[in-house]
Order: structure tokens, then sequence, then C-alpha cells
């Protein structure tokens, strides 16, 4: 592993950060010129979001789906200080109407592609550098259709403690949101179904992207947080 410890030594690489949560952390970074990659499936999409994003950001075509690419596609990263895993498939999929296809693509995406990605970037990877997996408060709150979704938001739990022991000094940790509520999921969502999870929420409000990124910052630079997997969700579930 590269021995330099200097907190600007290394970029921070977002794997699906062109929307979303992981878009979010991607933008705090670039914020404070930091070298910022973000990922994607599509080429031109990714390069468009990274000039959107803008200062010292660059966009890398990744697919995780073929995690059998991942190696070659990643090949022009140098040393990495954060590594963020947020890419996402949205699977509805009952136990009832199980499809086969469907949760064997967020399987690989979200286990088999995460892991290889934490393969191949482990040895640019700086000293006191740190991982970051986004899970989902599914995995403790399963909803209609989220057979596996859940599932793999549980594996992300064991995944942390692989890599932590695997990754080490290199700290490993994962986020585990709840409802987003101005997500761009979520706040395309009926007011009615906001204000239902809001009565469940005992801050009395939903959790926010900046609550996310907020949180996500912490475990990425806390040089004592290690093996930590962390709901925030407002104490959703407690009433």
């Amino acid at each position: 592993m590269p021995q330099h410890d200097g907190p600007d030594d290394g970029s921070v690489v977002v794997i699906g950060g062109t929307s979303g949560l992981g878009r979010d952390v991607a933008e705090h970074y670039a914020k404070r010129g930091r070298e910022v990659v973000v990922t994607g499936r599509d080429a031109a999409r990714t390069g468009a979001v990274a000039a959107e994003i803008g200062g010292r950001t660059s966009g890398v075509a990744v697919d995780l789906s073929q995690p059998e690419t991942i190696a070659a596609a990643l090949a022009g990263i140098g040393e990495v200080r954060h590594l963020i895993l947020s890419a996402f498939v949205r699977d509805t999929n009952k136990v009832s109407d199980y499809q086969i296809d469907r949760a064997v693509g967020l399987v690989t995406v979200k286990l088999v592609g995460y892991t290889e990605v934490a393969h191949v970037l482990a040895p640019r990877m700086v000293r006191d550098g740190s991982v970051l997996i986004f899970g989902g408060g599914s995995k403790d709150r399963p909803f209609p259709g989220s057979a596996t979704v859940s599932t793999v938001n549980a594996g992300v739990v064991g995944l942390v403690n692989v890599l932590a022991a695997e990754l080490r000094p290199v700290r490993v940790n994962a986020l585990h949101p709840g409802i987003v509520g101005d997500s761009p999921f979520w706040a395309g969502q009926p007011a009615e179904v906001h204000e239902t999870y809001t009565a469940r929420t005992p801050t009395g409000r939903l959790t926010t992207m900046a609550d996310v990124t907020d949180a996500a910052v912490f475990l990425l630079e806390n040089r004592a947080v290690n093996a930590v997997n962390l709901n925030i969700n407002g104490g959703s579930g407690l009433i």
C-alpha cells in the first residue's frame, strides 16, 4: 500500500457518484478542493455529471453488473484516500413473485461488484484511508417488494466486517439510511407518504441528504471509527 499519510494524499472515489446520495458526497468533497472521481455505467453521462460537479472531478465508466470488467475500468485511478461504494440498482421483488434475473443483478452489483472494487483499489489506498459502503434501513425494516434489497443490505453488514479485517489499517464502515425525504426517489412520492413516515419518526422529520452526507463524512474521516454499521433514520422503528 502507498505509505503517504497527509490528509490531501489520494483521491475521493465515489462508485455510483452520478446521482442521489453518492453524488451529494462527491459534491461535498469537490467543493473542498479534493480530487474526486465519480463512476457510472454510461461514459457520456458520467463525464457530464463530473463536469457539472466541477472542481477537480473526473468521471470513469464502471459497470458493477459485470465484475470481470471492473479492474480494467479502474486501471487509471491512482492513490485513493476515501472510497465510497454507493452504486445501486432499484429492485422490486417479492418472494411470492420472485424474479431471479432481477435478484441476481442486484446481488452482483452490491455484493460481488463492491467487493471486486475493494479488491482492485486496495493496493492503491493510502495507509490511513477509509472505505464507506452504503447499505439501507430495509435490512431491519423490510417492505413489500424488498426481498432482495433487504437481504443485500443485511449482507453489507457482513461485508463491512470482512473488509475491515482484510484491508486494515484502512478503515471500513457502512451507512444505512432510512427514508431520505429529499432524495430523488423519495422527493417524488406523494405528500401522504411523507406524512406517514414522518409520523413514525421520533424526531418529527425525515432524514435529509445533508444529514446523510454529514454522517458519511464522519465515518470517512474519524480515524477511530472502524467496522461500524451506522443507522441514520431519526429513530424510526421506535414508535
